[in-house]
């Protein structure tokens, strides 16, 4: 005899806990003991009006994305949807059973408002490293700087040269969202100012991005995600935006060091990075300005390839001001160069060093020397006693420590994108990624921290 049919009945009163649902060993547990969204509601309260019907609760909001970043849901729609039906989701973001799940669209409100306009999401990044400085995960002696990249929500087809879409001609009325925010930063360091050379293609829906083809494959339009990290536990202390582009690079790894000292006062002893960031000029910025040291290789384009002999080879004397070359014959400066020949201003510190044709015909060793000119030439760069301090700490006994801690931010970088799914972005424009960068560095602080500082398990 079959059953009679299984409905589910109304209940007038019943007893559920969220508390008795969610596993003691879950991700969300761990991460919950060391979010700490007490001072928002402070920080927002200029940018709320005091009259109306009350809106969302903006803890709730931050709760619900810092969800979404941690286990790698993007869409906010289907944020709403998972926060709807999961236990655990509704734990961490202070909701009953009966509570109603904000509409997706909240939310890219709040980011275009007040969020953007009180830099919230910094705020609680901030917040973050700095429970991370009291849990004793940040030492702060040693950094290490690195940058990566990721692919733009933008496709090939919506692009165009740019000498037929010029910036400076759009009219911002009529623009985008996204092309508004990169005519903002137009003339900023991090973005349109980075570097002189003009990019292939230029995408209409986010100019901000760059064109490149450094995966050596086939090219793409992306942003740089910019980490500076603590080397101790690989703690993300600073996170910047910027075009995928050497100079713009360099320069957020100036500000990220800068905005590190202002916030919290941390000055490191020391900085890691790779060859890309060993310029001359960046390399007396550590050094001469603020006192680092840079275990970071010079970038060197002096070495020869051909057999003879490369800048290396030929010894510099101070007291005389001039250079040896390893036959024991000197090379005296002949010039400085300027940025403009026409009116000699202003000098860039570059020299040239010049051999005597007549040593230099007579020379035993001139087929290693300079087989194909008559003397033999060597240009020394402005900052050249800065270059060879750097070599000499890649040098040291302690460089490949240096280097093999300034791996940890390389994995960071592997583990947002494989693990929080961060390997295309979702918003457009310069804040919009600074949002999505921001949100994913805040999570991976706060995996780290739960993963270092686990929780001992009640006794029974």
């Amino acid at each position: 005899m079959m059953g009679p049919r299984q409905e589910a009945q109304a209940s007038l009163f019943y007893e559920f806990s969220l508390e008795d649902h969610v596993p003691q060993d879950h991700l969300l547990r761990s991460i919950d003991r060391f979010v700490d969204l007490s001072t928002i509601r402070a920080h927002l309260a200029d940018f709320y009006n005091h009259t109306g019907r009350p809106s969302v609760d903006p803890e709730l909001l931050i709760r619900m994305l810092l969800v979404g970043y941690c286990f790698g849901i993007r869409s906010e729609r289907r944020l709403c949807e998972e926060v709807h039906l999961n236990l655990a989701y509704r734990w961490f973001c202070r909701l009953d059973l009966t509570d109603r799940i904000p509409d997706h669209s909240t939310f890219s409100k709040n980011r275009h408002g007040r969020f953007r306009e009180s830099d919230l999401l910094r705020h609680v990044f901030e917040t973050t490293v700095a429970r991370c400085m009291s849990e004793g995960l940040v030492g702060g002696q040693g950094f290490a700087v690195d940058a990566s990249l990721i692919v733009a929500d933008v496709q090939k087809q919506n692009s165009s040269n740019p000498e037929d879409w010029a910036a400076r001609d759009v009219d911002p009325t009529d623009a985008p969202r996204a092309v508004r925010e990169y005519l903002d930063v137009l003339d900023d360091e991090a973005f349109g100012a980075a570097s002189e050379v003009k990019p292939k293609f230029t995408a209409h829906v986010d100019p901000a991005s760059q064109w490149t083809a450094a995966r050596k494959g086939p090219a793409f339009f992306a942003y740089s995600d910019n980490y500076l990290i603590d080397t101790d536990h690989g703690i993300i202390v600073d996170v910047e935006a910027s075009r995928s582009v050497k100079t713009a690079e360099v320069g957020a790894s100036r500000r990220m060091i800068d905005r590190t000292s202002e916030c919290f006062g941390l000055k490191p002893d020391w900085v890691a990075a790779d060859t890309a960031y060993g310029s001359e000029e960046n390399l007396a910025w550590l050094a001469l300005d603020r006192q680092i040291l840079p275990f970071i290789p010079v970038f060197d384009k002096s070495k020869r390839q051909d057999g003879t002999w490369s800048r290396s080879d030929f010894t510099w004397d101070p007291d005389n001001d001039r250079y040896l070359c390893p036959e024991g014959k000197e090379l005296k400066r002949t010039r400085q160069y300027h940025k403009d020949p026409r009116n000699k201003q202003p000098r860039t510190g570059r020299c040239k060093y010049r051999a005597s044709k007549m040593v230099c015909n007579i020379c035993p060793a001139k087929e290693r020397c300079c087989p194909k000119v008559d003397a033999r030439s060597v240009t020394r760069e402005r900052f050249e006693e800065v270059r060879e301090f750097a070599r000499q700490c890649t040098a040291s006994e302690f460089n490949p420590k240096a280097q093999a801690r300034r791996k940890k931010v390389e994995m960071l970088f592997v583990h947002l994108k494989r693990i929080l799914g961060l390997g295309r972005l979702r918003l457009r424009g310069p804040c919009g990624v600074q949002d999505e960068f921001t949100l994913a560095a805040t999570v991976q602080n706060l995996r780290k921290m739960a993963k270092l500082k686990p929780m001992i398990p009640a006794k029974g």
